[in-house]
């Protein structure tokens, strides 16, 4: 993941993820370097020799003369991702020599990953994660869409409900390989595109999919589902949530569709 890089160096460790901001005055113990924060889902933890990755740090100025003293008695963390730096963490970091980056999205990263962290570059890797690009399109009609129930027979995901998916092959651009999903998949073509947004990307145990979205505009056609699914239907948008869909299914409608998806 590309970021910003607050602080210059590498370094690699496990992760210690939580989703609350953090006050090093006050929530981190400067003798011991375990979160004190009640309100933090991490408390009693060690911070020491870890990859420390919460969405920002509050409080006081002093949190960043918190950060330099665990440093000097060695029980600093050995690098900071936020998804927003503060001047308060920002500034610890750098007058301790820890390597941090911001601007990443932590809901892709799990307490214990092994991370890498380039302050340098503003990259950090999970590094034993893998990314898999795939295509969803989305079929509008009469202001329904396709849900598809993916069969027994496919390798992910079976019987949750999704758009027309497939993977983006080698050397394939992503409107190339969503129009060929939904032929395969319902027997269309020559459907009008109406909306891509940027890729959106989920992250399901070892996997971050990254999903890259597409809503064409349907008309009569008969729909005709191959061995992939066991069954269609149109529905409502606001009908999504009665529905087992795949990871980030309304997310990805409601970016197309303009609209929050319950």
């Amino acid at each position: 993941m590309t970021g910003r890089g607050i602080r210059r160096g590498r370094a690699r460790g496990i992760s210690l993820v939580f989703p609350t901001p953090l006050s090093f005055l006050g929530g981190v113990d400067v003798r011991t370097g375990r979160i004190s924060d009640p309100e933090c889902e991490a408390e009693g933890r060690s911070v020491r020799g870890k990859v420390l990755c919460f969405p920002f740090g509050r409080g006081s100025t002093v949190g960043s003369y918190v950060i330099y003293q665990l440093k000097l008695d060695g029980k600093a963390p050995k690098a900071i991702v936020n998804s927003s730096a503060e001047p308060i963490v920002a500034t610890g970091a750098i007058m301790s020599d820890i390597p941090m980056v911001d601007g990443v999205n932590l809901s892709l990263m799990r307490d214990g990953d092994a991370i890498a962290v380039d302050g340098s570059d503003g990259t950090v890797d999970l590094l034993d994660v893998e990314e898999r690009h795939v295509v969803t399109g989305i079929l509008r009609r009469r202001g329904k869409i396709l849900l598809l129930q993916r069969s027994d027979d496919v390798g992910s995901y079976q019987g949750c409900w999704a758009g027309i998916s497939g993977y983006i092959e080698s050397g394939e651009a992503d409107a190339e390989a969503v129009r060929r999903e939904i032929e395969e998949e319902v027997g269309l073509k020559g459907l009008r595109m109406v909306r891509r947004v940027e890729p959106q990307s989920f992250r399901h145990g070892t996997v971050v999919w990254t999903v890259h979205p597409f809503l064409f505009d349907a008309g009569g056609e008969r729909i005709r589902t191959d061995w992939e699914h066991a069954n269609s239907a149109w529905i409502k948008p606001e009908e999504l949530a009665r529905y087992d869909t795949v990871p980030g299914l309304g997310t990805v409608v409601g970016k197309l569709l303009r609209r929050p998806i319950p």
